[in-house]
Formats: C-alpha cells, structure tokens, sequence
C-alpha cells in the first residue's frame, strides 16, 4: 500500500474528474498521459464513475483511484473495477476499515485534529484536507504539522494554479488535489485538447517548485 502513495507523492499533483459518460475515459486518459500526469482520482459522483476507472485501469499506463468514497459498497465497487488507492471526504470509521482490509490504501478526509487522531488510529499518516482552502489553506497546514510531525497531508479543495506551489513548497504536503485541471465542461464536450493544455501547465508549476 505504501507504494502507491509514494507514487503519489513523486506526481505531487492528482487530476480530479467527475465523469458523466464513461466513452470519454480513453480520451481522458491519452490526455493525462501525453501532458505528462498519469495519475486521475475518478469521483464517485456519478453513475459512470465505475466504469470509467475500469476503463482508465485496463491501460495499464496511468495510477486510477477513487474519490467520494462514501461507504464500504462504494468502495468494492472501486476497488473491484481497478482503483489503486481509495479517497474519502470524511474520516468514516467502517470504510476505512474496510479498505485497509482489501489491503488498499485510503487517505480519509479531515478537517480538525480530532478527525486527524482518528485517521492515526487506524494506522493511517496520510490524510486529505479537505476543503483545504475553506479551512485556511497552507496557515491551518502549518499549524496542523505542529503537533502531528509524522502526518502528510493531500490538499484539496480550491486550489488553483497559482496557489499549488505554496502548498507543494510544504514538506508534509505529499501531493494536492486539483478539480480545475479536468473541467467537467470540457469532459462532456469531448474537449481534450483544453484537458491537455491544463495538464501541461500545471507540470511546469510543478517543474518549478523544489521537491522537498
């Protein structure tokens, strides 16, 4: 499990989509690939997010996960249609529990310390703040890292390009979650050349920030 997550942390950046028709995976994917970001976390807030993970796993080129991740049914059916890591918006005891049980790695949501001791207690150091600009962005961050020295943190939640670097400059930032690199707009029009474009500049922020 812990691979996957350091495969994470080396891309630093995890496209977020909400697919409405699953034809349009392969196409997705070509554009991930090709602006060179392999990596997509398909929100399960749709009726076509099953298969289109199913579809974006067979490639065999890309790291598929699954996000909104609400319950243990939910997570079966990702983890059966190929998701390689599993993302919730919540710290939610049973499927976390269960996803550890299938042996696949889930960063739970939190929000507060308290959300983030749950997260440990499962053995959990990875986490996603969430919606991380909401609730103070990289301030509430720093402050976060004060008492929790060993917890990496996966903001999401209104980030946009020009604030990504100073999340990735923070150390315990293993990687961010951006919804504008995939717009929905553009997936329903088919618009992957616009999908490309944005992967491709959001890799020159990355190039441009220090690994820490």
């Amino acid at each position: 499990m812990h691979e996957v997550l350091e495969h994470l942390g080396r891309l630093r950046l995890v496209p977020m989509v909400v697919m409405d028709d699953a034809a349009h995976a392969n196409g997705f994917g070509d554009a991930l690939v090709a602006g060179g970001l392999p990596v997509a976390e398909v929100t399960f807030r749709t009726d076509a997010a099953e298969d289109a993970i199913r579809r974006l796993a067979k490639r065999g080129d890309l790291l598929v996960g699954a996000g909104t991740v609400l319950t243990k049914e939910q997570a079966d059916r990702a983890i059966d249609a190929g998701a390689a890591f599993i993302v919730a918006p919540g710290t939610n005891p049973p499927v976390i529990d269960h996803c550890l049980l299938r042996s696949v790695p889930i960063v739970p949501g939190v929000a507060t310390p308290t959300d983030i001791d749950l997260a440990m207690s499962f053995g959990l150091t990875t986490v996603k703040f969430f919606p991380a600009e909401n609730l103070g962005g990289t301030s509430t961050l720093r402050a976060y890292a004060g008492p929790y020295p060993d917890v990496m943190f996966l903001p999401t939640g209104g980030i946009t390009p020009e604030k990504l670097p100073e999340y990735l400059k923070l150390q315990y930032v293993l990687a961010c979650g951006g919804s504008w690199l995939a717009p929905r707009e553009a997936l329903a029009k088919g618009d992957f050349a616009t999908i490309r474009k944005r992967i491709e500049q959001a890799v020159k922020i990355l190039a441009s920030v220090p690994t820490t």
